[in-house]
């Protein structure tokens, strides 16, 4: 089965992103993990964390040439939204 589209993202913290996804589904993505490996270390830096774009078709949240996370990642490894919690406007589209 193949994941579904990044449809918008907003970093929430310094750390945690909220993805909402083509199926109307939205999922928190910590990246904590991820901040050990050097190829993520770029990601420490709350302003460097929260500029990223959706690559285009919706496949994936790219900071740079080297950084980026696919929708695979962000699907799989993300934590789905329980009943009534918030789901903050999200501001990051696809253009």
């Amino acid at each position: 089965m193949k994941p579904p589209k990044i449809v918008s993202a907003q970093a929430i913290d310094d750390h945690t992103l909220l993805i909402e996804f083509s199926q109307n589904e939205f999922k928190k993505y910590d990246i904590s993990h991820l901040l050990g490996k050097e190829m993520f270390a770029p990601l420490r830096n709350p302003s460097f964390f929260k500029n990223f774009k959706i690559e285009s078709g919706g496949y994936g949240l790219v900071w740079n040439e080297d950084i980026d996370i696919s929708e695979y990642e962000l699907w799989k490894n993300g934590v789905s939204l329980k009943d009534g919690e918030s789901q903050q406007p999200l501001a990051m589209t696809i253009f």
